[in-house]
């Protein structure tokens, strides 16, 4: 699985407490080995088609999209922020 990270999501993460970045890694980690695991919570954005959140944890989220080239799933990462702000920008 391959993961790119969008302009947003790289200043987004880069302003995140660093405890919180630690734990986004690990739920990409988790993400490309079972991107249903059931701590991540995955689910569709509403309002928005084709975007999709997971929890880093209770407070934080991120939001991806996914796209397919040359028989490969990738997955976008659009935003990472607290719940309330990342879903106003998806």
């Amino acid at each position: 699985m391959i993961f790119i990270r969008s302009e947003h999501f790289k200043r987004a993460f880069q302003s995140l407490p660093k405890d919180i970045q630690k734990k986004a890694v690990r739920a990409l980690l988790l993400m490309a080995e079972d991107m249903f695991y059931p701590s991540l919570v995955v689910k569709k954005v509403q309002g928005y088609p084709g975007i999709w959140e997971a929890r880093v944890d209770i407070k934080y989220r991120l939001t991806f999209q996914y796209e397919q080239k040359d028989g490969e799933t990738i997955r976008i990462l659009r935003n990472i922020d607290n719940h309330e702000e990342c879903l106003k920008n998806p």
